[in-house]
């Protein structure tokens, strides 16, 4: 149970139990499936643990469907079976050969495991890359696993949504669709990154990654650091620069005795983050959305994501764009809904993020209608372009309620800009052209939330009410009148910021929120929120992003600030599908702390932030002008 609970603590929602305990609801593999444990060789001879559920009525030939992944394809051994297999209850008990596999250098799998292991577009011979162990594992199937009807899908969240991008890579002939599904794209910008900014708040989950491990195990050989205090915003303001938490990421060697020595080594995962703060060959080897140019037409495509997931948002987005821009034979469609990370997966009633409730049944709609109708049609029925499935099924996280078009973004989408003005408006025409200052206190960063916890990977701040920032001084807050009417954001928002530093570094950060009406009643879906978290007037977080100052003008190459020079600072904010209804407000916090869900720029110019030392860090005055905006896709 570890291994699978310490994978849905770094954001993989699996709905996949490895309890040995049998009762009613939960023997159906048990009763309807075979479980075999193989180990498939790969070109260069490396060994790749393989768990295959197969139907044990031979009557007739399934569809393959495999998810590779760096979580464990637990539980191993002889008779010891998952409760729940395949992408969805639908699937599983229609009948599909289900496949896992632990992905090359993790559990029970040979060789070494790289981090985002880099696709290597002209192999020589032997050369292998998660690509070829995709293609090598997929022929073996076809070919060795009995009742098999030759064609094979993928599917996976996270990680495993991005090894199922991988497969559709340079595919092999028999993989007729493919679904990624929260999948990473880049870690300079998924996850541990959001443009250059390093996600502090993830530093418990590196150990995961790049733990050193060379020989097969069924057991966790990496563990996690300690913070000892339920408070993450203190922990880390009193460990300073980041260059003190080396110590977290330094293991025991251990001798040939397995006793503990007197080296250590270092853990790769963080090595690599510290010694390359920049997006240098590197980062972009390992980038794989750059590659949707190699996913061939006999692949269909099916991206899913939520609105509100914290971990994967870029990721999704890209490769759908990415498919779609270089293919334009290739079946490709996107589901948005309104989910935090791979909450899609799950078997709840209830949709909530967060404190905030979306709907009923939002998640068991889709697996049934939506992701179970795809995989059968590729994998069992005709395979053309004609599925039934709109090509973009996406979410109005304003209105609840889904929609769907022949394109994403719309077609009848137009941008319109919005000024930063003073007074606090929001405005569609430039005023006059004013400087508002705020101090940024390395003392006192701003908050991402104002939840007291230390938590492994955050999530729920997607939709957390925004007032606690409002009212900071530390944040600017822009926001129209109230809105006459129904005001509908579809495709990505721009923020086209002016601004200035008496330092020679700093983040800027843009949230865009709904402000809630004041006499809104709170439903009695919601009734589990504390007083301070009721409708009225509360303040929905629906899109937020931090750029960086140093990467302004490139990832590759970062500059530094000139003092009290006026700058341009563009943030790119990921998608949102959100109807600003009428009565509602819509509003626009800058800020440029967003602790510790990134970590601290020290707002002095420095090469690499990761060896910044404590005399680096200074508090600074900070600029915006009033001819800044912000540039939204609007649904006409």
């Amino acid at each position: 149970m570890k291994k699978i609970f310490l994978a849905a603590l770094l954001g993989v929602f699996l709905l996949h139990s490895c309890s040995s305990k049998k009762n009613k609801k939960d023997a159906y593999v048990v009763e309807n499936y075979t479980k075999q444990e193989v180990n498939i060789t790969m070109r260069d001879g490396v060994k790749l643990h393989t768990t295959i559920y197969s139907p044990k009525d031979t009557s007739k030939e399934y569809p393959i469907l495999m998810q590779r992944t760096p979580y464990s394809s637990a539980p191993y051994g002889k008779g010891k079976l998952k409760t729940k297999i395949g992408p969805n209850v639908h699937l599983m008990k229609e009948g599909n050969i289900i496949v896992y596999q632990d992905v090359r250098g993790r559990w029970m799998s040979e060789g070494v495991y790289d981090n985002m292991r880099a696709y290597i577009p002209n192999k020589k011979e032997n050369e292998s890359d998660e690509v070829s162990d995709t293609y090598d594992t997929i022929d073996w199937l076809v070919k060795n696993v009995e009742n098999n009807n030759g064609n094979v899908g993928t599917w996976g969240i996270s990680y495993p949504g991005h090894y199922a991008t991988i497969s559709a890579i340079d595919a092999h002939p028999a993989l007729k669709a493919a679904s990624p599904q929260a999948c990473i794209g880049d870690f300079f910008f998924d996850d541990f990154h959001h443009n250059g900014a390093f996600l502090l708040s993830y530093f418990r989950a590196i150990s995961l990654f790049g733990t050193y491990k060379d020989t097969p195990t069924d057991a966790a050989w990496y563990s996690f650091p300690e913070m000892n205090t339920q408070d993450q915003y203190q922990f880390f303001l009193d460990k300073g620069p980041l260059k003190n938490l080396n110590e977290f990421f330094q293991y025991d060697k251990l001798d040939v005795n397995g006793e503990a020595s007197k080296d250590k080594i270092d853990d790769f995962f963080w090595k690599e983050i510290t010694e390359h703060p920049n997006y240098d060959s590197v980062w972009q080897s390992k980038g794989i959305i750059q590659h949707m140019n190699k996913v061939p037409s006999s692949v269909a495509t099916m991206v899913v994501g939520g609105w509100f997931d914290a971990e994967d948002l870029y990721g999704p987005l890209e490769t759908y764009k990415g498919i779609e821009k270089h293919g334009k034979d290739n079946y490709n469609t996107l589901v948005f809904g309104p989910w935090d990370h791979g909450r899609w997966a799950s078997s709840v009633t209830k949709n909530y993020v967060g404190n905030y409730y979306f709907g009923d049944s939002i998640s068991l709609n889709f697996q049934k209608e939506i992701e179970t109708k795809f995989f059968n049609h590729f994998l069992k029925g005709k395979g053309d372009k004609n599925s039934g499935l709109p090509e973009a099924y996406v979410f109005d996280s304003g209105k609840k309620e889904w929609k769907s078009y022949n394109s994403w973004p719309p077609k009848n989408v137009v941008k319109e800009d919005w000024f930063l003005s003073e007074n606090q408006e929001l405005t569609s025409a430039k005023k006059s052209t004013e400087k508002i200052n705020f101090i940024s206190d390395i003392k006192r960063p701003v908050p991402y939330s104002e939840d007291i916890k230390t938590v492994f990977t955050p999530r729920k701040y997607m939709t957390d009410d925004q007032r606690f920032a409002a009212r900071r001084p530390d944040v600017l807050v822009f926001e129209t009148d109230v809105l006459t009417e129904d005001y509908t954001l579809a495709g990505d928002i721009l923020a086209k910021l002016k601004v200035a530093t008496t330092g020679s570094a700093a983040d800027w950060i843009v949230k865009v929120i709904d402000v809630h009406p004041s006499d809104l009643a709170t439903d009695k879906e919601n009734d589990k929120l504390q007083d301070h978290l009721k409708m009225s007037n509360y303040h929905l977080m629906v899109r937020s992003e931090v750029m960086r100052g140093r990467f302004r003008n490139s990832f590759e190459f970062p500059e530094p600030f000139t003092p009290n020079k006026k700058t341009d600072v563009n943030i790119k904010l990921q998608d949102v599908f959100h109807t600003f209804k009428k009565g509602h407000k819509l509003q626009i916090q800058v800020q440029s702390t967003w602790f510790p869900l990134i970590d601290l720029n020290p707002q002095t110019y420095v090469d690499n932030i990761y060896k910044a030392a404590k005399k680096d860090f200074k508090t600074q005055t900070h600029t915006v002008f009033t001819d800044s905006s912000i540039e939204f896709s609007v649904l006409k």
